[in-house]
């Protein structure tokens, strides 16, 4: 597969999406509810590559041994339904590998034990949508995939990841470094849920599915930098190169990157008809907005424009739709300073 281990798939045509399922009342299984809301836990913030700077880190067959304990931070759980399993507001663990995680806390596991990439997927999934929250997606703006997302952990068996609409379920592979062990992956993942939820049916056309791809990686960056800030974890790699951690196992170069937004690709002469390939130009634009703008009136401009995406968007509509948005919601300089981004890409 080109250029990545992680293939997005976006299918066709988004049914109703399904109902998120409570367990508090039973706990599941049989096992009594905990009552509790948070739960105290580790995670990687994104990924110990980034944390630590250390490009040399390899997977080891999954060893605790292979990553160092200062890689692990402090987190705390949040929106659980009270069923004492990973399950809450925004995400859902409805199968995975090994045990499945329950209790009180603290949920401590390295990474040789199933249950940390439960709670990763768990905590990295509900943190992207608190960060969408908190840019006024659900207040002043609309709510964007505010819903519980189901997802299946390290089942399946291949080094690869992908967001599935009907019925609406993320499912993060293994092989190599564990898809759920990096938090960019994790989110990426989950970009492509955003946007279904938005435009039932995204990427229907290639220009679509390239723009699908690179929201996901600008999503996965922007997501994990604010989340790891806020956590006080420090960001050692170049912050537009993505899934340091789980690229580790596939790429030679240094640093580790399995795609990055800060390309000099242009369009059209760098398209080459491959989603994830072709996305990278859509993405430097992002980031060139991101850049100039600060993260959070890029985000906030960035997402909404996805409401005016049709499902066969091209390059060109996608990008007119996003000045119209800043335009709409910050005036003329600040979209002036989208479609340069655009131009500069050769977009518009």
């Amino acid at each position: 597969m080109a250029l990545t281990a992680v293939l997005s798939v976006s299918l066709l045509a988004a049914c109703g999406r399904s109902p998120s399922v409570t367990l508090a009342a039973q706990g599941g299984n049989g096992k009594p509810a905990t009552g509790q809301t948070a739960a105290a836990a580790r995670a990687f913030l994104p990924n110990p590559v980034q944390t630590t700077g250390d490009e040399s880190l390899t997977d080891q067959k999954d060893a605790a041994a292979a990553v160092p304990a200062s890689a692990y931070y402090n987190v705390t759980l949040t929106n659980l339904d009270g069923s004492g399993y990973l399950s809450g507001d925004y995400a859902r663990v409805v199968s995975e590998t090994g045990t499945p995680v329950y209790g009180s806390g603290p949920f401590n596991f390295t990474r040789d034990q199933d249950q940390f990439e439960q709670v990763m997927a768990y905590y990295w999934v509900t943190e992207a949508q608190k960060y969408l929250q908190s840019l006024g997606f659900g207040t002043e703006l609309p709510a964007v995939h505010r819903e519980q997302q189901q997802i299946k952990v390290s089942q399946y068996g291949i080094d690869n990841s992908y967001q599935n609409d009907h019925p609406d379920i993320i499912r993060y592979g293994k092989g190599g470094v564990d898809d759920a062990e990096d938090g960019e992956v994790i989110v990426h993942e989950y970009g492509h849920a955003v946007h279904n939820a938005q435009v039932p049916g995204f990427g229907t056309s290639l220009e679509a599915g390239s723009i699908g791809e690179a929201f996901g990686d600008y999503l996965a960056l922007t997501v994990a930098d604010a989340v790891a800030r806020a956590n006080g974890a420090p960001v050692k790699t170049p912050l537009p190169c993505l899934m340091d951690w789980d690229s580790t196992s596939y790429t030679r170069t240094v640093p580790h990157c399995i795609r990055r937004t800060d390309t000099d690709k242009h369009y059209p002469q760098d398209v080459v008809g491959e989603v994830h390939a072709d996305g990278e130009i859509w993405s430097r634009a992002l980031w060139d907005i991101r850049v100039a703008l600060g993260a959070r009136v890029a985000d906030r401009i960035i997402v909404n424009a996805q409401f005016r995406f049709a499902p066969d968007t091209t390059f060109a509509a996608a990008a007119q739709a996003t000045v119209d948005t800043a335009q709409a919601m910050y005036g003329k300089a600040v979209a002036a300073t989208v479609k340069k981004a655009f131009a500069d890409r050769g977009i518009l």
